[in-house]
């Protein structure tokens, strides 16, 4: 490359490097040859060097065939390998490969840029002596042993020491603005330079070349004083020069040469490390004498480095899961300050004190309606409107975060120190209330690598950029800036501006969207709810099919499949109302059992000591338990009259806990031609999420499993209290004496209000009257007189808790029902009353009537 790419009378400015064509240099590094060909196999550039490591003289090609200089066989591999490329940067790869078949071995490149298709050759000079991928899965593995972002990058930098040989290994995290620092450095121990905790300037990496870091994961720069080789001929017949992005031996900017010698560093290795498409950062190795390692070598790096990456994101996701568990907390709480109907601004202080507990803050305020309140350190209502005005102008319906209010608004420079930074939670469908978190100026010092104000300098030969040549730590005194907003922060604050539209505004079509948005970044989520949903759709469908064949009336059926249904509806609340305490296990079957079987769980015997199952365990145990009892209703011995079903349970002398599922009586089994969902959930679920064994056998008898979990999963139950006497079932019949006269059912659903209608109508009501919110249910209890009534809590925007007291200050007695589960303080604010679940059923109904007379 020369300086005509960046112009002479260009003033020097950090913009040059950002318009520097790295892609587009014209030559490559000396330890490979490049050959360019068209679709048709037509030569169509070469590099310079083909003499010398392939044996081609680089004149003689352009123009030619390449397959008159290469052996038929190496041509149809290389065919063959181009034709697997399934994307734009899809890399074929070939180690070892004997191309010219004379004992010669090259590792080969191939992939295809724009019209043409490169292949690079770099000769094989070291031996392999064993499964390159294989030295990486140890290092892998200790790799995921480490419990969070500090200990893992330090982790892996040492590891890929190790694999590569450098002197020095960093890993380096981009900041949102292309900044970037260092966060761990493996290094050798006699070394007392350290780049540790180091920030770099975004003109350090340039954008063109953080962008080329997301399309070619790995760099290598074998010497910084390399001779490069030109690319013959530079140009196509059209004037375009080849584009070498994703080669593997495209040769280095002039300016990055000397930035790395200026560092002491004579070869170096770029490795992208990309979290869900975007460049997080990268692995940075340094080394004071060229080094290079071979291809093979760098395609075990990139795998380390494409694992450490997921090992990233599974931390972030963990991290996530716990911020939506405090989330959902902090919900329930601001659910039940916001959701009696006394508005936001009533409710603020305890919003306010709510919100505080999650994220921290130094002053906050509500902006609703034209309605300023605030707590703690807060501008004045004049200059929140400001800040409101130029808060309508960022993205609708999206918390906004800045740590530097002044930057973004300099008319807000006043402010300070007492309001630094924002966080803006919308409250409403237009882009008018918010409620503002601020936080305070925190001074801080930032540890540059050299003096950021001064990274480039004017070279001896005139307006070209000349790298700085310092790199020791520069300190630089930041102000005007508050303690970052963490992304924790950031998640939180998402959610409340969920729940504040939810449970305040009603949930807006905009807010459904998001939401589906979100789940739809959850694939594992999603693909693990279609394949229950399938699973409880085709059950249901053979329900209502064997309830049919059995039943002698409509009525009969009707009950029969009304019953397994709010089976399946009670297993469901198990599972999701836990809340992260020990479970028993046979309940845990039973209730599983009971949503399928329901008046045959004698076909099943559960044997064993009883246990209970630690939290952490109980989502796996569930979902295993689920998909064995479906499977068996469906295919195993559960699914004809004789079959049965044995669970023994065993506490081996070693701790572990066996469970034993043995199925007999039922159709003959045989192993299953292809491994579905399911098969995998039963078969892996407890060896990879509870370091556990199973073992599954489709045995001609049937169905046979056993399952192995570690002792910290389990403890023992309690003995059981002798059981007292059942009560004997209460008849629906018992409707008809205990109801007359006129029945209110306030419920904002139609159809299920519809459906408790007709329960009550059947139980003996006379006339049965309907509402959808509090003031419609208030006018026809002063209108009619109303003997009993069936509320709905949660009414969309409001809830039913005045209805409930103005019904109690009548003394008409009525049922409180409620979809959700764990609303016990919510519900403690209600009048006491009988509480039954939805969906409804005449047997749940008919026992809560019946305990109003109680």
């Amino acid at each position: 490359m020369n300086d005509s790419f960046i112009s002479t009378d260009t003033p020097v400015d950090l913009t040059n490097c950002d318009r520097e064509p790295i892609h587009l240099l014209g030559n490559v590094q000396s330890f490979a040859a490049l050959i360019a060909i068209s679709a048709d196999w037509i030569v169509q550039h070469v590099s310079d060097n083909t003499g010398a490591l392939l044996g081609l003289e680089a004149e003689s090609l352009p123009g030619v065939s390449l397959t008159e200089k290469l052996p038929r066989d190496t041509v149809t591999k290389l065919r063959e390998k181009l034709g697997g490329t399934s994307h734009d940067n899809a890399v074929a790869r070939i180690f070892s490969m004997d191309v010219f078949e004379d004992g010669r071995l090259f590792d080969v490149s191939a992939h295809q840029s724009g019209p043409s298709f490169i292949f690079e050759f770099e000769p094989k000079v070291r031996e392999s002596k064993e499964d390159e991928l294989a030295l990486v899965t140890p290092m892998l593995r200790r790799v995921s042993a480490q419990k969070d972002l500090v200990s893992a990058s330090e982790e892996a930098a040492q590891q890929l020491r190790a694999l590569t040989g450098f002197d020095r290994v960093m890993v380096y995290q981009f900041g949102p603005e292309g900044d970037g620092t260092v966060i761990a450095e493996a290094k050798d121990g006699a070394d007392a330079e350290t780049y540790m905790g180091l920030h770099f300037p975004a003109s350090d990496i340039p954008r063109q070349a953080r962008a080329l870091y997301k399309r070619s994961l790995l760099r290598l720069i074998a010497d910084v004083d390399d001779e490069v080789s030109p690319i013959v001929p530079q140009q196509s017949p059209e004037g375009r020069p080849l584009d070498l992005s994703l080669s593997m031996s495209r040769a280095v900017s002039p300016i990055h040469l000397e930035y790395l010698r200026n560092m002491k560093v004579r070869a170096s290795m770029s490795v992208s490390i990309i979290i869900r498409g975007e460049l997080w950062g990268l692995f940075a190795c340094h080394h004071r004498a060229p080094l290079h390692v071979d291809y093979e070598r760098r395609t075990a790096v990139e795998l380390l480095a494409q694992f450490f990456a997921y090992e990233l994101e599974r931390q972030e996701a963990k991290a996530t899961s716990d911020t939506v568990g405090r989330a959902q907390r902090l919900h329930d709480r601001l659910m039940m300050q916001v959701s009696s109907g006394d508005g936001l601004v009533h409710s603020f202080p305890n919003i306010a004190r709510e919100i505080g507990k999650v994220i921290p803050f130094d002053g906050i305020a509500l902006y609703s309606d034209g309605d300023y309140s605030t707590q703690g350190a807060a501008p004045s209502k004049e200059q929140f409107q400001t800040i409101a005005r130029f808060l309508n102008t960022a993205a609708a319906s999206r918390v906004y975060a800045t740590d530097c209010l002044s930057a973004r608004l300099p008319s807000m420079d006043s402010l300070l120190p007492d309001c630094a930074g924002i966080l803006a939670i919308p409250v409403s469908r237009t882009p008018r209330d918010y409620i503002v978190l601020f936080r305070s100026e925190v001074m801080r010092q930032v540890k540059w690598a050299g003096n950021p104000n001064k990274p480039v300098e004017v070279g001896p030969m005139g307006a070209r950029l000349t790298p700085r040549k310092s790199f020791e730590m520069w300190q630089q005194d930041v102000a005007g800036r508050s303690e970052t907003w963490s992304q924790t922060a950031l998640k939180a604050a998402e959610a409340i501006r969920v729940t504040l539209l939810e449970v305040v505004l009603k949930l807006s079509d905009e807010v459904n969207a998001e939401r589906k948005r979100a789940q739809d970044q959850q694939e594992l989520l999603i693909a693990e709810l279609n394949h229950r949903v399938r699973n409880v759709l085709g059950l249901i469908r053979s329900l209502v099919g064997q309830s049919r064949r059995s039943a002698k009336s409509i009525e009969e059926f009707t009950a029969a499949v009304d019953g397994r249904i709010h089976a399946l509806a009670q297993a469901h609340d198990q599972l999701t109302s836990t809340e992260w305490h020990p479970v028993a296990l046979r309940e845990l079957l039973k209730v599983e059992l009971g949503a399928y079987i329901a008046g045959e769980e004698h076909r099943v015997t559960i044997t064993g000591k009883p246990v209970l199952l630690a939290p952490e365990a109980f989502s796996t145990m569930a979902l295993v338990l689920h998909e064995l009892v479906t499977n068996s209703v469906k295919y195993g011995a559960l699914s004809v009259p004789a079959g049965r079903v044995d669970v023994a349970l065993e506490r081996l002398p070693d701790g572990l806990q066996r469970i034993a599922w043995t199925e007999t009586g039922g159709p003959a089994v045989r192993a299953p031609e292809r491994r579905g969902f399911g098969t995998t959930i039963i078969e892996k679920s407890i060896p990879f999420e509870l370091k556990g064994k199973a073992e599954v056998h489709f045995e001609v008898t049937g169905l046979r499993a056993e399952f192995l979990l570690p002792e910290r999963y389990i403890t023992e139950a309690p003995e059981p209290a002798e059981a007292e006497p059942a009560p004997a079932p209460e008849s629906a019949a018992m409707g008809a004496d205990g109801i007359s006269g006129v029945a209110l059912v306030v419920e904002d659903n139609m159809i299920i209000a519809m459906d408790a209608a007709d329960i009550l109508s059947d139980l003996g009501a006379e006339t049965v009257h309907t509402a959808s919110s509090v003031a419609e249910a208030m006018r026809i209890i002063d209108a009619h007189p109303v003997q009993v009534a069936v509320l709905d809590v949660n009414l969309g925007s409001e809830t039913s808790l005045p209805v409930a007291e103005m019904l109690a200050a009548r003394g008409v007695p009525f049922v409180l029902a409620s979809g959700y589960a764990g609303q016990s303080d919510w519900l403690s604010r209600f009048p006491k009353a009988p509480m039954t679940s939805k969906p409804f059923t005449i047997e749940t109904l008919t026992k809560a009537v019946a305990r109003l007379a109680k």
